[in-house]
């Protein structure tokens, strides 16, 4: 295939579909090298283990074990029930812990050089007998860190299950702090995670776009629900091998403020205001995450509302101007366009954040949340950063949610989202 994986349609790694190659074939999109892909993230964690002076890594987070090694294994049910774990050693050497009845998951990606189970010690796996499972499962990361990490007991973990980690420290390992390496670590991409990045952004807005279409056509008849209209991105995003989607943020009419309202059984009206938020995993396990914010009706939209869609708009574009490689996060914090007064006790939480694989490290916070220190770093070409934009009035009947997906250059910044800004919204209509 065009992005260096077997022309098999039946291959045990998951991917993206005929309709989303097509579709990336027509806009004239490069599809990364997947092998490419996988030996940099390989490389920079291993580059990051070494740096910290670390024996090896353990992840049980199903992102990092994803990046890792590109391979996937029920991945919700994995996020609460903790049943793989990965390590990976300072000379690279690479073992993951899978579902015993599953070792074949990671066999496409030969930088991993041994499959193992048993790292199942959640409660409903091990029952009264966790301790004793966690126990064997820390002998055997003993072993091979005595034997591939140079017999450095500086474990760095990331997400662990208490019975692992005080059977770690048992073993005799110093556990570290691992959620710091793999954010730093995923946080500048290669150019293939780019390349993979723009088509996952070509397949979400496509999706999108089938929504809005949806939306139009059927919000004004008072007979579809949140529920309705949001399944269509759900649908969309499967049919071009996206993933899931990891909240349920879309709103219609009063119910968009306050936002953070998850969507549901409410029949849409006509000539209401719709908004959402994708956060989204799609082609590739890549998230997409952008929101916009829609007139839904045949009559124009309420001077209220075109001022505020205008002034989020004005937001996201301002603080956009601020990316730039070698940008202090927290000389940007001060620099920050400040929305209205009466806009202030509802904006969002952020006013960027990272994303590649889900919304990940760093922060840029708003002046009055900043935690000085907490992210005192300077972007870096290959970062991404979603641009955030919350326009809500406490009491008011409506909220604007904008967001676009930045792409951080060697001399300043990329817009990687081309969705469109309704044109009733701006005013343009």
């Amino acid at each position: 295939m065009g992005d260096n994986t077997p022309n098999d349609a039946d291959r045990i790694e998951i991917g993206p579909t005929l309709l989303a190659l097509q579709e990336w074939e027509a806009a004239g999109l490069e599809l990364p090298d997947l092998q490419a892909m996988r030996e940099y993230r390989w490389k920079r964690l291993t580059d990051h283990i070494m740096a910290r002076d670390y024996g090896a890594l353990l992840v049980f987070d199903p992102l990092n074990i994803r990046y890792a090694t590109d391979s996937t294994n029920m991945q919700l049910w994995n996020a609460h029930n903790p049943f793989r774990a990965l390590l990976l050693c300072a000379d690279g050497h690479m073992v993951i812990w899978d579902y015993k009845n599953a070792p074949f998951l990671s066999e496409f990606n030969p930088l991993v050089k041994e499959v193992r189970s048993g790292a199942s010690f959640f409660y409903f796996s091990g029952g009264d007998k966790c301790h004793a499972v966690a126990s064997e499962f820390a002998g055997a990361v003993r072993d091979v860190v005595m034997e591939h990490g140079g017999g450095n007991m500086r474990l760095a973990v990331d997400k662990i299950m208490l019975h692992g980690a005080r059977a770690l420290e048992t073993a005799g390992f110093t556990l570290e702090e691992g959620e710091e390496l793999t954010e730093k670590a995923r946080a500048v991409k290669g150019m293939d995670e780019i390349k993979a990045m723009r088509c996952a952004s070509h397949a979400c807005e496509a999706s999108v776009a089938a929504m809005e279409e949806f939306a139009r056509e059927h919000g004004p008849t008072g007979k579809v629900s949140e529920d309705d209209i949001w399944a269509v991105l759900h649908a969309e995003n499967i049919k071009r091998g996206g993933e899931w989607i990891e909240t349920r943020l879309l709103a219609t009419g009063p119910r968009t403020n306050p936002w953070f309202q998850e969507c549901g059984p409410r029949r849409m009206r006509n000539n209401e205001i719709l908004a959402f938020d994708t956060d989204l995993v799609g082609s590739y396990g890549i998230c997409v995450d952008i929101s916009r914010t829609w007139w839904i009706g045949d009559k124009p939209p309420r001077p209220d509302m075109v001022a505020a869609m205008r002034h989020g708009h004005e937001h996201i574009m301002t603080n956009m101007e601020l990316i730039k490689p070698g940008a202090r996060i927290e000389d940007m914090q001060q620099s920050l366009h400040r929305l209205d007064d009466r806009y202030q006790k509802l904006k969002y939480s952020c006013a960027m954040h990272g994303v590649g694989l889900c919304d990940e490290w760093p922060h840029v916070d708003y002046p009055d949340t900043m935690k000085p220190g907490a992210f005192d770093y300077a972007l870096e070409p290959g970062m991404v950063l979603c641009v955030e934009a919350l326009v809500s009035e406490e009491g008011n009947d409506f909220s604007i949610k904008l967001e676009d997906q930045v792409l951080v250059t060697e001399d300043g910044y990329e817009n990687l989202t081309k969705y469109p800004f309704d044109a009733a919204l701006m005013g343009l209509d």
